[in-house]
């Protein structure tokens, strides 16, 4: 008996339904104690449901949950706080008009004669944010962070409840590399002080440098565990698509043609502080290229897509597309001079939550014709051509085009705003992190989308955080630091290093734009 594991939770034969879909069908989870175990598996697979089982979000249909050995009954959050077990989701639960550090202990004050102690609150956050590298602003409000930052508001919450079981469901799909480097360090801090993980990720890479187990599901089922050190990254993907996967995109050169858009001094006002978020900023993006923004986050990429799509009022400099000044221009004649827009917060301005599938998928184009009719929507066309992009791009919900978007998994909306954007067929496609949290499998058909509108001569313009996509999509590298252009690339003759350099502010070029 001595030699058996010691495991902090179990989750033995879970099962959780919602209309339409078993999210989790007979699903067994083993976690053992001070380990990190990944959970891998495509977008809609029933990760973030297994944990949200876990987490008393949601309680399920058959299965029981051990803890420490001892059956546990997890009705909601608080119990599994109580638990100590804490949960960094997808999509953060802070609060955008507290402060960070109001963020970090609503919940959990710690009061004294009924009055609220926040010098020990914030030197407790401020011990926890030194120890283990999280730095960031306790007074800064929320909505004036970058969303890296969140996250680190988001795990610092965690560890001021003092849990032992970490739950992070998807915490890299926004960091820059070093934040996820960082990030991997503080995991394995964590561990190295008894604390255990659960690690909901796609990406291969950081599994495999980081995990001691994988537990992998598809289509809502357990497919197998394995251990870390004795698979590969192919191996997983094969289990976690149930086919080969192409990992590496497959381009010719780019030809590149007349300039589409055209961007001359930019500069946008911050929204956070008195100086300019981008200065003095100028690019062309050509037909038939696809030019990318790369740079650690916060260092005026989203400013920079804000004021090119409208978001946000430049406060100098000049906008073309296709000819037509738009600087100034509404966010409805951008979209119609020809500009499609993937943003990086799909829940703020990529869907309206509330909405069905079908109504999201024909948001900006519900006046065209043949969507309606003297100002009538035609429900008939619209449902027609929600099932064709549901079905060209694998968008798994539990009642097709009437799913709600809120409850569809986190990818499957992100492949929903691909779906829309890619398809509306314009001259510019402005791709923010266009494969944030989704898995291999959709990455390697949205890769290839993006491929396939370059090759069509459309412009795209991506913005990511992701080297490995950066280096792998990109036929031009533009680097952004602190508001400005440092350096410009081609893929093919520099390195992950060299850009790391730039995106740092170790190096610059002198950058004359063509």
């Amino acid at each position: 008996m001595d030699n058996a594991p010691d495991y902090v939770i179990e989750m033995l034969h879970i099962t959780k339904e919602f209309p339409g879909i078993k999210a989790n069908d007979d699903i067994t989870l083993q976690l053992r104690r001070g380990e990190i175990h990944a959970l891998l598996g495509e977008n809609g697979a029933g990760k973030s449901t297994l944990m949200s089982v876990l987490f008393g979000l949601y309680q399920p249909e058959a299965g029981v949950i051990k803890k420490d050995g001892k059956e546990v009954q997890i009705n909601d959050p608080n119990d599994a706080t109580a638990l100590h077990i804490g949960m960094v989701h997808q999509h953060f639960k802070l609060i955008d008009v507290f402060t960070v550090l109001d963020n970090i202990i609503l919940g959990a004050e710690d009061t004294r004669y009924g009055f609220l102690s926040r010098r020990a609150a914030r030197e407790k956050v401020l011990a926890l944010s030194d120890r283990y590298g999280l730095k960031v602003d306790l007074d800064a409000k929320i909505e004036d962070i970058t969303v890296g930052m969140q996250q680190r508001v988001e795990i610092l919450k965690m560890l001021y409840r003092d849990n032992e079981v970490l739950i992070f469901d998807e915490p890299t799909a926004v960091l820059t590399p070093q934040e996820i480097e960082e990030l991997m360090e503080i995991m394995r801090g964590l561990t190295r002080e008894g604390k255990s993980i659960l690690f909901i990720s796609h990406k291969l890479n950081e599994i495999m440098e980081v995990s001691d187990r994988v537990t992998v599901l598809r289509k809502g089922r357990y497919v197998g565990t394995v251990d870390t050190a004795t698979t590969t990254q192919e191996e997983l993907s094969r289990m976690m698509v149930g086919r080969p996967v192409q990992l590496v995109v497959e381009k010719g050169p780019a030809r590149p043609a007349e300039p589409v858009l055209k961007v001359e001094d930019l500069r946008v006002p911050s929204r956070l502080y008195k100086h300019d978020a981008v200065k003095n900023v100028s690019f062309t993006a050509r037909a038939g290229e696809i030019v990318c923004i790369a740079g650690i986050d916060g260092n005026g990429q989203t400013d920079l897509v804000y004021a090119l799509t409208g978001l946000e009022k430049p406060s100098g400099g000049k906008i073309t597309l296709c000819g037509h000044d738009i600087t100034h221009a509404p966010i409805r004649d951008r979209s119609d001079a020809g500009m499609s827009h993937i943003p990086e917060d799909r829940h703020k301005h990529g869907l309206i939550l509330d909405f069905t599938l079908e109504q999201n998928l024909v948001l900006q184009r519900f006046e065209e014709p043949q969507f309606q009719r003297h100002g009538f929507i035609r429900f008939d066309e619209t449902r027609k051509y929600a099932e064709k992009l549901i079905e060209q791009f694998d968008v798994r919900s539990g009642q097709g085009p009437v799913t709600i978007a809120r409850s569809m998994s986190g990818g499957n909306q992100q492949k929903a705003i691909v779906a829309r954007e890619i398809d509306r067929d314009k001259p510019l496609i402005v791709a923010v992190q266009p494969t944030r949290g989704l898995d291999v499998g959709a990455i390697e058909y949205i890769h290839g989308e993006l491929v396939k509108l370059r090759d069509e001569g459309k412009a795209v313009l991506l913005v990511s955080l992701e080297l490995e996509e950066v280096m792998n999509l990109s036929d031009r590298i533009l680097v952004m630091y602190e508001g400005e252009i440092v350096g410009e690339f081609d893929p093919r003759q520099t390195t992950v290093e060299e850009l790391g350099l730039y995106m740092a502010g170790a190096k610059r070029q002198e950058v004359t734009q063509a």
